[in-house]
């Protein structure tokens, strides 16, 4: 795990203090080693943190008339050596970052296609005269880029593109209006203009001469159903795919241990790789003392003393909250999702005072459906079919009566049910699914009109509508779970690749393997959502490798964060001097009535007003300064008592 930089010059060389300049702005990407390759117009910086072939994985790395930077993991690394030694390859080093240079010399951009795991990188290829930039299937691993005339920028964290002359730290007014109704960027749109990001599931192809670039899809995945295979069989090839995935992704020169939360993915996680590992893992776990819906001690304990694994746990603090969220705001470049960054950095701080590596659960509910969303929409659906016998899906994949076991899944959830319902009943599915995500839930209340004449609500919609309307799905489930895989989740991978490498630690994330997700993507989505029961394909697997009080759980919780008891308490004085903050006020872009009445209001502190506290510390950090002068996040850290379970 790592981070690099790249510059690439139509014409002029390349400025080795600027190319350092950008880098030491992710210093905390690869504290261990680091490294440059300059040569005229073309230059690469690489900070390395060591996890495998700590003595001679060095980089930049050369081969031949090839130059790489590199930033993740290649999980098979080991077969792909084996086959290359094959084909009669010789290797310098046992390091994964030498093996891509010897796939790219022996298939060319193919070599995409083999790769197992997750990454960033650039090649250099003197011979064709052009950079191939790659970003993972999923978007594990982040890569942004700058462009103009004369200059390509490439980096891993968008404050280190800011570091060039060239760069200007603005607003990009599309990637606003996705922030304003998701907490998220579409596409490859970010929330700087002229900066974007190379989308999942693709590469770049710049040519050297001309400074032209060519994106090219080089994986999806396929949903046409597989109606050949039994349930049996998806269970039992899901199951040793998930074993391979956990096992592959447990080789590491470093100790390691794995995020526990005590949901069925982390859990799952944990208690393949301590039958894996025996008496070698390690659980870092977090939670917090403001009452029983903030805390899942009793499930992440039941899972420690199952696995036999050194557990550890970490409760934070309002009074840590307010200190740190400025600075998580810097590291995220742009904010995104809810507060559960958060916990997530506590976790994750925790981790790297004990290990360097750490397997978590993320993707799993994209992949198998475990948002209790998809119980809503499928709710509603069933009534709707029952009442008008309507079939839109060709098929009744739910039913009001197979529906009905699995209602306790949204009980934590009426809320979002009564909002659900409150208009719009029985639309289309594209529209009832982004009435269940759409953050600003169509209250423009907290805006200026001056704001909102530059909103594109529309725009926005389009955009969600071509990525849930994929010509590949044909079921709600498989449309609903498609935009969250490529909706949503690289911003729950944004969260996750900032927080641990904030601290310096590698996340790995073994549930988004490619070959688990194109099985699961075939499989009937009558089969793996039956009866709308959450993750049912999964349960079905892996069952007996959890606890019964973890496979049985109806009352999942996802790190809660207790932000409407502080924002009353301990975190008004600082939200409030956030938002109604004379740089806010001057901004104007929030109704500064209308927030100043919700945040002394005893109304439940909201998710956009969330959304709007994140943006405002983003204009802070970036806009305000052009994302210079960040010496207050670099000094040291609070320290935190650790306390083992």
């Amino acid at each position: 795990m790592c981070g690099f930089v790249g510059i690439i010059n139509k014409s002029n060389s390349v400025d080795p203090l600027v190319l350092q300049s950008m880098a030491n702005a992710i210093s905390h990407r690869g504290p261990d080693e680091e490294g440059q390759y300059i040569n005229n117009n073309i230059g690469f910086y690489h900070k390395r943190l060591s996890i495998i072939d700590l003595a001679t994985g060095h980089q930049p790395m050369e081969s031949k008339d090839l130059v790489i930077v590199f930033n993740g993991e290649i999980y098979n690394y080991v077969e792909l050596r084996e086959e290359l030694k094959w084909k009669g390859h010789v290797f310098k080093t046992t390091s994964d970052t030498e093996v891509i240079l010897k796939m790219y010399e022996e298939y060319g951009h193919e070599c995409i296609n083999k790769l197992n795991g997750m990454f960033s990188f650039l090649i250099y290829d003197r011979t064709r005269e052009q950079i191939i930039a790659v970003r993972d299937h999923f978007g594990i691993k982040p890569l942004y880029f700058f462009k103009n005339k004369e200059t390509i920028l490439f980096a891993s964290e968008i404050k280190a593109l800011l570091k060039h002359p060239a760069v200007k730290a603005e607003v990009n007014q599309q990637g606003l209006s996705d922030y304003l109704t998701f907490q998220f960027t579409l596409g490859n749109s970010t929330l700087f203009e002229n900066i974007g990001k190379v989308t999942p599931g693709h590469y770049m192809v710049i040519d050297l001469h001309s400074l032209k670039h060519n994106l090219v899809k080089y994986w999806t995945p396929n949903f046409s159903v597989d109606s050949l295979h039994t349930e049996e069989y998806f269970i039992l090839e899901l199951r040793r795919l998930i074993e391979d995935t956990i096992r592959i992704q447990l080789r590491s020169d470093v100790p390691l241990g794995t995020y526990l939360s005590g949901g069925l993915d982390s859990s799952l996680v944990t208690m393949i790789a301590s039958k894996i590992l025996p008496h070698q893992i390690s659980t870092f776990s977090g939670a917090f003392h403001e009452g029983p819906e903030f805390d899942e001690s009793e499930y992440i304990h039941e899972v420690v003393n199952s696995s036999k694994a050194k557990g550890y746990e970490i409760f934070p603090t309002a009074k840590e909250f307010t200190d740190l969220l400025p600075k998580l705001i810097y590291h995220l470049d742009e904010p995104v999702a809810g507060p559960g960054m958060f916990p997530q950095y506590m976790v994750s701080k925790l981790a790297a005072e004990n290990v360097k590596v750490v397997l978590g659960g993320q993707g799993g509910d994209e992949i198998f459906g475990g948002y209790a969303r998809y119980v809503i929409a499928y709710l509603e659906q069933a009534i709707k079919g029952t009442i008008l016998e309507t079939m839109e899906e060709g098929e009744h994949i739910v039913s009001l009566n197979t529906i009905l076991p699995n209602l306790p899944y949204i009980k934590r959830y009426m809320p979002m049910l009564k909002t659900f319902w409150s208009s719009e009943t029985f639309e289309s599915m594209d529209k009832r699914y982004f009435y269940l995500i759409d953050r600003m839930q169509g209250s423009l209340d907290y805006y200026t009109p001056g704001f909102l004449e530059n909103y594109l609500r529309n725009d926005v919609f389009n955009r969600y509508k071509q990525l849930f309307n994929d010509p590949n799905t044909h079921s709600y489930f498989n449309k609903m779970t498609h935009f969250d895989m490529f909706g949503s989740l690289p911003a729950l991978l944004q969260v996750e690749d900032r927080m641990s490498m904030a601290v310096s630690i590698e996340s790995r994330v073994p549930l988004l393997d490619r070959r688990i997700v194109d099985l699961v993507a075939a499989i009937p989505p009558a089969m793996k959502f039956k009866g709308a029961e959450m993750k049912y394909i999964l349960k079905r697997s892996i069952g007996d490798f959890l606890p019964p009080k973890i496979l049985n759980r109806k009352d999942k919780m996802g790190f809660p964060v207790p932000l409407h008891l502080w924002a009353k308490n301990e975190a008004k004085d600082f939200i409030s001097d956030i938002l109604l903050s004379q740089k806010s006020k001057q901004r104007g872009i929030f109704d500064i009535k209308q927030v100043e009445k919700s945040i002394t209001s005893q109304q439940p502190f909201s998710r956009q007003l969330w959304g709007m506290l994140s943006l405002e510390l983003w204009f802070n950090n970036f806009i305000d300064d052009n994302g210079q002068g960040k010496a207050q996040f670099e000094s040291k850290q609070k320290n935190i008592v650790n306390t083992q379970v």
